[in-house]
């Protein structure tokens, strides 16, 4: 299932998830093609000293995307403090303060399922450990478009709620523990790359 093909990654996760996202991060080569858009449950009215820590261990600039930018290759994204964070057609971004979605804002379902409908196809999902359901009917969404999903193992989880639920809720393509899933991205950015090779040939 691994292709060239892929457009875009979003990453979701809560309670548990930070080590697990500072792994993931670090492990990514400074050129990693594909966008990253993560939505990371966090204290709404704290706004500073988040994105400071990730960026410490991560090899490529994180940033708080601003409402209408355009997202770009080789950069990540993270869903600002209360704010939810979607994705529009245009492969933009859209900043919104509506109501909370499973107790959250930012809300991973919102960021997933705003991106199946950009990407569909192209789009790669991961749900890391939490402690709601937040994510599940994104996972969902990101299935019925024919997109790559992936958990993390709940057995790896400090709290397995969020990815189980999404198993509960869809079939999910990968199961896998941290080391596995930076194993995959790597994976899918060697595929993607060797992919630009091919077409500039």
């Amino acid at each position: 299932m691994i292709g060239n093909h892929y457009k875009a990654i979003v990453i979701g996760g809560s309670a548990g998830s930070f080590q697990v996202i500072n792994k993931i991060l670090s492990s990514l080569p400074r050129d990693f093609e594909l966008p990253i858009i993560m939505c990371l449950h966090r204290l709404r009215h704290v706004r500073n000293g988040f994105v400071e820590a990730l960026n410490i261990k991560s090899n490529i600039e994180i940033k708080e995307p601003l409402d209408k930018e355009s997202v770009k290759k080789n950069s990540i994204y993270l869903a600002p403090a209360n704010y939810h964070l979607g994705i529009d057609i245009g492969n933009t971004f859209t900043l919104s303060t509506d109501e909370l979605t499973n107790n959250s804002r930012p809300s991973i379902d919102i960021l997933l399922q705003t991106a199946s409908y950009v990407y569909r196809q192209k789009l790669v999902g991961i749900l890391l450990s939490g402690a709601n359901r937040d994510g599940a009917s994104g996972m969902q969404k990101i299935a019925e478009k024919g997109g790559m999903t992936i958990i993390q193992d709940p057995k790896d989880c400090l709290i397995d709620t969020m990815p189980t639920s999404a198993l509960k809720l869809t079939p999910i393509d990968y199961v896998l523990n941290t080391d596995a899933i930076i194993a995959l991205l790597l994976a899918l950015d060697k595929s993607v790359k060797e992919g630009m090779i091919t077409e500039k040939i």
